[in-house]
């Protein structure tokens, strides 16, 4: 006799007594139909964008200088805020009073000049957004432009957050100081953003002896030390930022402001008898055009930001001199980074490719 098993009876309990195995059911949802996995393209805003403009190098070295200039205002009106005594115009963060996100008419122009500034910081973070979409809409899609970029938009968040510290703690010189410096560091990066959008992505290619080189970066590092000595000099000057906290003096750094001059005086004779012995080696060893315009542009920077700071002693620190003062010193930390740039050069842009469809942050 044949015996015809059927689908149905592999599944039927082994009769008693039987010693075979007993059959494994099946997984939960084996029969079940499963989605067939996603092969493709992960795409978000940007990179949807990115498939659908495309704007010229032109058009990204305009975007990194809106940057960059808006890096200098920022600077300027931080600066505007604390010599019109207006620091603490809105008296906490991130509302501008416990119970107002902005400046009541009781605040007066006080309130209205620090609510000003920093709605001026949503316009740096447009320039800023829109040097990253440029960068990253680019063909052929320029990476380190990107990330460069993003550095920008997270040093602004940082820096947002250190100047609410600066209210919140009443306008500590030391507060204050840091966030003097991380708009520097904010600088540093546009400058940076701005000269590579004119370059190529290549390895950098030295123009001048390895010792020339050296030169010019010992002059920013101390170029860099005159601007963190100009923070402890405003530390504790004449301008703290606003007349009082809470009916208490706004507390200054308790160091002689006449030493402290004095040390930032020496420092500034260091700075320029470095841009002038720069000048002169560039000369000697035929550096690049472009590097000795850039010292001789920093060389007539410092000269006229030294008799500002005479001048600016001598009256007692009047606030538009302040202000001036702050400019320049955004101008000069500028341009002292622009120098060792202009001592290599990169290879061209590279030749058209199709950017990766998806990008998360850079």
């Amino acid at each position: 006799m044949i015996l015809f098993v059927t689908r149905s009876n592999r599944n039927l309990s082994p009769p008693a007594g039987s010693s075979g195995p007993r059959p494994a059911r099946p997984p939960p949802g084996a029969g079940a139909r499963r989605k067939p996995a996603y092969d493709g393209p992960v795409t978000n805003p940007l990179s949807l964008l990115a498939a659908r403009w495309h704007p010229t190098p032109q058009h990204v070295r305009r975007a990194a200088l809106a940057a960059l200039v808006m890096s200098v205002v920022i600077v300027v009106t931080g600066g505007a805020v604390r010599l019109t005594a207006s620091g603490l115009g809105c008296t906490t963060w991130p509302r501008c009073t416990a119970d107002s996100l902005t400046p009541t008419p009781a605040m007066g122009v006080n309130g209205v000049i620090e609510f000003a500034n920093r709605m001026l910081t949503y316009v740096l973070c447009a320039a800023v957004g829109w040097f990253i979409l440029a960068a990253r809409s680019a063909k052929p899609w320029r990476r380190p432009l990107t990330r460069l970029g993003w550095a920008q938009f997270w040093m602004v968040m940082s820096n947002s957050v250190l100047g609410g510290i600066t209210v919140l703690t009443g306008l500590n010189p030391y507060i204050v100081a840091a966030h003097m410096v991380a708009a520097m560091g904010l600088l540093w990066i546009a400058v940076v953003s701005w000269e590579r959008a004119a370059e190529g992505d290549g390895e950098p290619r030295a123009l001048v002896a390895e010792p020339i080189r050296r030169l010019a970066q010992v002059l920013v590092g101390v170029i860099g030390l005159l601007v963190l000595a100009g923070t402890l000099v405003t530390g504790a000057g004449h301008h703290p930022g606003a007349s009082s906290k809470d009916g208490k003096p706004v507390y200054r750094i308790p160091v002689d402001y006449d030493r402290l001059v004095q040390a930032h005086a020496d420092l500034v004779f260091l700075s320029v008898g470095l841009t002038l012995a720069a000048l002169l080696v560039f000369a000697a060893v035929k550096a690049p055009p472009a590097a000795r315009a850039r010292v001789r542009e920093l060389f007539v920077l410092l000269l006229l930001q030294g008799v500002l700071g005479f001048v600016q002693y001598f009256t007692d620190a009047p606030e538009l001199m302040v202000g001036l003062h702050m400019l320049g010193a955004a101008l000069i930390w500028g341009a002292a980074l622009r120098v060792p740039l202009a001592l290599r050069t990169r290879a061209g842009v590279p030749a058209r490719s199709a950017a990766p469809a998806a990008e998360l942050v850079a």
